[in-house]
């Protein structure tokens, strides 16, 4: 069987060094570019994302990351976004008071969560829902590693008569957030895969398996 092919999105933000190799372990052909062509016709498109919502939103516009997403999710074709590459895809994000501007794919702001501790660094266990294809195999105790302080604390899309209703995972620091969204064609992790080892690596391949 020929490996999928998956475009790992280089627009100056992300662990570029261990997310290809978690990917290329998972089972996947990678590529890291910003050449918007391979982006659109690799079998899966990753977003990546460190630092902060302003800085990864002026880079991912920069390369006109925004229409590369939109055109791959117009055709069905798969977009995972890996921790701020996932708060992106929100409509808004909030830091230091400072409010920009998301791709808009999903409703909602990511802000500042409300817990004793910040930075929630280290791992932790989500609370996946029935029928995840993304959790699929694994347990309920199964931890993965996260690194942030913002994180989108509702889910506020409203639910439609014609398309089925995301599935939305849900881990605690203080307080509940949006762990993972599988959305159709895009699919989101809050944390790291690529820093969660076995987990991680079977998360990644549940994705890869699906593209």
């Amino acid at each position: 069987m020929t490996a999928k092919t998956v475009t790992l999105l280089d627009y100056g933000s992300g662990n570029l060094h261990s997310a290809e190799r978690a990917l290329v372990r998972a089972g996947a052909r990678v590529t890291v570019t910003a050449d918007p062509d391979a982006a659109l016709a690799a079998d899966g498109l990753v977003v990546p994302g460190v630092g902060a919502f302003a800085s990864c939103m002026a880079g991912f516009r920069a390369i006109r990351g925004e229409r590369i997403v939109g055109k791959r999710l117009a055709g069905g074709r798969p977009v995972l976004g890996i921790c701020v590459g996932m708060q992106i895809m929100f409509e808004r994000g909030v830091e230091f008071g400072i409010e920009t501007e998301g791709c808009g794919e999903w409703a909602g702001t990511v802000d500042g969560l409300h817990a004793p501790v910040l930075p929630h660094m280290g791992w932790n266990t989500v609370r996946a829902p029935e029928g995840s294809r993304l959790f699929r195999g694994l347990d309920d105790d199964t931890r993965f590693y996260f690194v942030h302080s913002y994180a989108a604390r509702t889910w506020d899309m409203p639910e439609s008569d014609v398309l089925s209703p995301p599935l939305v995972t849900w881990a605690e620091h203080g307080e509940p957030f949006v762990a993972a969204v599988e959305n159709g064609p895009l699919t989101a992790t809050q944390f790291h895969p690529e820093k969660s080892g076995d987990a991680g690596a079977h998360l990644l391949r549940n994705w890869i398996d699906g593209l």
